[in-house]
């Protein structure tokens, strides 16, 4: 005490230093989340944030356009430097892809993924663990010496050589089941998921690694599954605080420029997934695979659209045994999230349905249909515009919102005339027919921006879903709503904050544990104003396209943070040593 005490001044100014240069940090201290419902809040590892359809677009493939991909998210908002675990599949969940090719909401042909866990390197602190060809225990290392290397290679393979440090490791397999009859898709293989990227020490080339995780296997289907950057995009804080966006073109909150909403290329507010991983399963199939005839239709036939959606189950019972033994599960399996449309649980179901929603089946929805055809997010849109702009600004149509049932229904201009409607359901309808937009032409308001191979006909990963939801939600597919403001309302978040890829399985590297970056509502240019350009991971350099992957941060993209983060960690070893020198010499002073 005497020591500290007589040292007072100096720590004293240490702080500060500390103070000083932790200032220009940006740490994250809160949580969002996709978790809609509150059974997968307390489940995130079955939580369904995404489900995507599309046909097909890789420039490079001849065959594309006779392809769909279809694609599920699961366990939402990974933060990509927590370990030392991090992220794997659950052994347990059954996860699955189903797809509705008769119009009656019943699934007709599913995929189920299931996963397994091996644990590789036991006595590691962490799962993931390699740096360059492998480091050997130095001369001093203490008694009893252990075997070479101490440090596995860097992690470059994800099976045999290079594959040493995957402390970790998850092997999955496939099945269809059509027609009754199960066939598995990755027999013959061994097939792995793709690790997250813990930075670029332990995984130096993360994009050359994330391609040995994408398998054909055979019949023109290609699998992924792996941890991935998120995504979805979305002001999320904005929009659960009561729609209260930040985008202001117009005086009009929350109502998109001309030249705002012609931008696809940049954000005009932070979108609050930016520096989050999840993980995802992807399939790419035939179309002639998924229809009910085994052909390939034009899309104004009625057999082209199909229905598609994901779910989550997990064993019936569970009971847990002695520690270090695994826990008994049933055969038997209860569902405990599905997804169709976007962002249909989440801003159009009550919160008191929501579970039941969750575990239900689609062709049961029409329980729900009270919420699908009046949305109380359309009420909400309705009167916070109105309360806060004044009279008559967004009104919207009157209920039963009919305008709404092509969402819901096999209809057009979605399903071609004279398909059956089928149940009310929440299924994500694709027209197989309609052939994909090349990925330079696309437009992030699919069918609104007159590009008629995305949303709401089915859903490819650039497609701005919370722009779209929202004008379809105050009534832009009925003519007489489809005006001014209501087709202009948008969070200013017009873009993912990693690029996409162009071929399968079209998802974005997972961003780097060392270097990942949340892009916030402080940041300059993030608070909506049409002359205020809100900065993406993808503007980093190397920020996920190059070696390493992940959102590099730049000093020159980070400013401040960067300069703050690159000098605290050794400052802080300096610090620490000098204070303890300095507690030494007042030491041997003092006689102490």
């Amino acid at each position: 005490m005497r020591i500290l005490e007589a040292n007072k001044p100096s720590i004293i100014l240490i702080l500060l230093i500390i103070l000083s240069l932790t200032m220009g940090l940006n740490i994250n201290s809160y949580g969002a989340n996709h978790r809609e419902a509150p059974i997968t809040a307390l489940d995130v590892k079955a939580d369904i944030p995404d489900v995507f359809a599309f046909v097909s677009y890789d420039p490079d493939d001849l065959d594309a356009a006779d392809k769909v991909t279809l694609i599920v998210t699961f366990d939402p908002f990974l933060e990509p430097g927590n370990g030392p675990t991090y992220f794997p599949f659950d052994p347990e969940i059954l996860y699955a892809i189903r797809v509705d090719n008769d119009h009656d909401a019943v699934e007709d042909i599913v995929f189920e993924f299931r996963f397994e866990s091996e644990i590789r390197l036991p006595g590691s602190f962490t799962v993931y663990v390699g740096a360059g060809e492998g480091i050997d225990a130095p001369a001093n290392a203490p008694l009893p010496a252990i075997a070479n290397p101490v440090v596995p290679p860097a992690i470059t393979a994800l099976s045999g050589p290079g594959s040493e440090g995957l402390g970790l490791r998850q092997t999955y397999h496939v099945t269809m089941i059509k027609d009754g009859v199960s066939s598995e898709l990755s027999t013959g293989f061994m097939m792995f998921k793709v690790p997250s990227n813990v930075g670029p020490r332990t995984m130096p080339n993360y994009p050359a690694l994330f391609e040995l995780g994408i398998y054909d296997v055979g019949d023109g289907i290609s699998v992924f599954a792996g941890t991935v950057d998120d995504p979805f995009w979305l002001d999320l804080g904005a929009a659960f605080d009561s729609i209260n966006f930040r985008s202001q073109g117009f005086v009009v909150q929350g109502v998109l420029t001309d030249d705002q909403d012609a931008d696809d290329t940049q954000n005009f507010a932070s979108d609050e997934f930016s520096g989050y991983n999840v993980n995802a399963i992807a399939i790419e199939v035939p179309i002639a695979m998924l229809t009910s005839d085994g052909e390939i239709h034009p899309a104004s036939d009625p057999e082209a659209t199909i229905g598609v959606w994901g779910s989550s189950s997990r064993p019936t019972t569970k009971t847990y045994n002695s520690p270090g033994e695994k826990a008994t599960v049933s055969t038997d399996f209860t569902q405990i999230q599905r997804m169709g449309n976007p962002l249909i649980n989440e801003l159009i179901i009550g919160v008191g349905s929501k579970d039941t929603f969750s575990m239900s089946e689609p062709k049961d929805d029409a329980e729900f249909s009270d919420f699908f055809l009046d949305p109380f997010f359309a009420r909400v849109l309705n009167a916070v515009y109105e309360a806060l702009f004044g009279p008559d600004i967004l009104p919207v149509p009157d209920t039963p919102r009919l305008d709404l049932l092509p969402l819901v229904n096999y209809l057009p201009p979605i399903a071609a005339e004279g398909t059956p409607s089928g149940p009310i359901a929440d299924l994500l309808r694709l027209n197989t027919g309609v052939p994909p937009t090349p990925p330079d032409q696309q437009s992030r308001l699919g069918l609104l921006g007159g590009d008629p191979a995305g949303n709401p006909n089915g859903r490819r990963i650039r497609d701005d879903v919370i722009d779209i939801t929202s004008r379809v939600a105050v009534g832009v597919l009925d003519p007489d709503f489809n005006i001014f403001p209501h087709n202009r309302i948008g969070d200013g978040v017009n873009i993912n904050d990693m690029p996409y890829r162009d071929s399968f399985p079209y998802l974005s590297f997972a961003h780097s544990g060392r270097d990942s970056r949340h892009i916030d509502p402080g940041e300059a240019g993030c608070l909506g104003a049409a002359f205020g350009i809100c900065p993406t991971n993808s503007d980093i350099p190397n920020g996920g396209v190059g070696e390493g992957g992940g959102s590099g941060c730049s000093i020159a993209a980070a400013g401040s943070n960067a300069n703050a983060t690159a000098f605290l960690i050794p400052g802080l070893s300096l610090i620490y040593m000098f204070v303890r020198r300095l507690a030494r010499r007042k030491s041997r002073k003092a006689g102490l």
